[in-house]
């Protein structure tokens, strides 16, 4: 059988070399996979894959879940010549009872071999591990123990070692299992990813003969819905082929990325969102060097030139200042799918580490992408989190530390950070290599600046104010207009004009008469020093916010 997935080569590279045979598989551990047959291939879950690909030479296949207790999947001669299971031929089911059974038939086939009498190779394969052995740390669960360190030993007892063995446990989530499982260094922790652009290939291959009419578009070049559709599991492609399929509705090039959009976020359900932008950099008032700077790095990206791109952004400055807009309009010219951290966080003991891997996961998959984590200084937690939050955020911290300094995700994987208040961020987080450029926003310190950016959002509700009233306005204008005032100031111009029939000229008067900034200077001057402060380049910084903060 082939091992066409880099996953299964490193696990078939271990065992063969003798290097392990004890495996921890976690993430997309609950998809479909592709799985050759004789005359075809056919698509089916994670234990038939390893069953029928990487174990398919093994002569004794057991399994053992919460739901079904151990069962034989192949082999059952071997275990009928056990003289336990010819006295009592019925399994336990509960799992301490059921490791410590499968631990002796393991050590009664080491006295079998010792006597030269058998060697079999043999797998045992643990389903939904983690709610046999879940994570407990903090607390005392001599039962579980119990049964972590039954499962270590099969790694690392030498009697056990002798046989031709290969054990697996199965978790979605890596931090959601037993940390005296976890940190045995001599189990391997295999990650399953989400299916390649070749691997969704081969699986919509599989898939054309049970959804002929939905393919029917692509039937000459699966590859082209295959590249599309990356990101997304097998098994949710395969939900939306069979029901188009039942409907005769063919998939067409134009539906691809919003057919793609929903099948990930249904996968990772309120934990990431995609942010689709008819806008550009273009349509941004102000910020010339910021956008300029965005646009060149959008330009090399583009062209596969990826020396010069950073790892990650920082956008810092005042609430109101246009961060979330300025990313969206950056999504409108990017041509690359641009993600958005949602609430990761849960409340029970593991998830939200479990949370972030998935995301993690779904990030390698996408290949190029953008990810933007907008109030980064709450959403990223801290190197010393103290033990309010059983140290979540400390762990929170730790992982997305390891993930945004991978230099292999360099020209994969561009994080945005914004924050009003990017003190509050830990520094390693912004160091260079993990953010390598940190762009400042600032709201209109210029009467004629905060003019022309009144005048273009009261544009955007239809209001149109001419340039040349600028004069008639320039004693009213108020200091230190963020993008976010003005817009409310151009809807409140809007209301009176469709309310009490104003002119539009009236209306901006009535609006900034008596205008109180709905933040305090204080508060707004504090932000903009931060944000100078944390700026890379003196080249963001207008002249006009150097004199402000002195």
């Amino acid at each position: 059988m082939s091992i066409d997935l880099p996953w299964s080569r490193e696990i078939a590279e271990l065992y063969e070399s003798g290097a392990t045979s004890q495996f921890v598989l976690y993430g997309n551990i609950s998809d479909r996979f592709v799985i050759p047959g004789k005359e075809e291939a056919s698509l089916g879950g994670l234990p038939e894959y390893l069953e029928g690909v990487l174990l398919s030479g093994f002569d004794l296949v057991l399994s053992y879940d919460l739901g079904n207790g151990v069962r034989i999947e192949k082999g059952g001669e071997l275990m009928s010549n056990w003289p336990t299971f010819k006295e009592s031929p019925r399994f336990p089911r509960k799992p301490r009872e059921a490791f410590e059974m499968l631990t002796h038939y393991l050590r009664y086939q080491v006295n079998l071999k010792r006597l030269k009498k058998s060697d079999p190779q043999i797998a045992v394969i643990i389903k939904a591990a983690n709610l046999l052995i879940p994570d407990v740390r903090g607390v005392s669960n001599h039962e579980l123990s119990s049964i972590a360190l039954q499962f270590r030993d099969w790694g690392s007892d030498s009697a056990i070692g002798e046989l031709r063995l290969a054990t697996f446990l199965l978790t979605e989530n890596l931090n959601d299992l037993h940390h005296l499982v976890v940190s045995q260094p001599r189990t391997a922790k295999i990650e399953v990813s989400l299916p390649s652009v070749d691997g969704m290939t081969k699986a919509l291959e599989v898939l054309l003969g049970s959804a002929p009419d939905a393919l029917e578009e692509y039937k000459d070049d699966l590859s082209i819905p295959a590249g599309q559709l990356r990101g997304a599991t097998l098994s949710a492609v395969e939900q939306l082929l069979l029901r188009r399929q039942h409907r005769k509705e063919p998939i067409r090039g134009d539906d691809l990325a919003e057919l793609k959009k929903e099948l990930v976020e249904q996968d990772a359900p309120g934990l990431i969102e995609f942010i689709e932008s008819d806008r550009s950099l273009d349509k941004v008032y102000g910020h010339d060097a910021v956008k300029n700077w965005m646009k060149q790095d959008i330009a090399l990206w583009k062209k596969g030139d990826l020396t010069a791109m950073p790892m990650g952004y920082l956008l810092c400055g005042p609430v109101g200042t246009g961060k979330t807009y300025l990313v969206e309009c950056l999504a409108g010219d990017a041509g690359v799918p641009v993600v958005k951290f949602k609430n990761f966080r849960d409340r029970w003991v593991g998830s939200t580490e479990g949370n972030l891997e998935k995301i993690f996961a779904l990030l390698h998959a996408l290949g190029r992408c953008i990810v933007f984590i907008d109030e980064a200084d709450q959403a990223l937690g801290k190197r010393d989190s103290g033990s309010g939050d059983s140290g979540v955020s400390g762990r929170v911290y730790s992982m997305m530390a390891k993930e945004m300094s991978d230099t292999r995700n360099r020209g994969r994987i561009l994080w945005i950070l914004a924050s009003s208040r990017p003190d509050l961020i830990e520094i390693d987080l912004k160091r260079p290599g993990r953010i390598d450029v940190k762009f400042p926003l600032f709201p209109a310190e210029e009467p004629k600046e905060a003019f022309q950016l009144i005048r273009a959002l009261c544009g955007k509700y239809g209001v149109e104010i001419g340039e040349e009233s600028f004069d008639e306005f320039q004693d009213m204008l108020p200091e230190l207009v963020t993008a976010g005032a003005a817009e409310a100031l151009a809807v409140k111009v809007y209301r009176l004009i469709k309310t009490e029939g104003k002119s539009a000229l009236d209306a901006l008067k009535a609006c900034l008469d008596g205008y109180r900034n709905p933040i305090s200077p204080e508060v707004l001057r504090s932000q903009i020093r931060m944000a100078i402060e944390e700026a890379t380049d003196v080249e963001f910084v207008p002249e006009a916010m150097r004199e402000i903060v002195g």
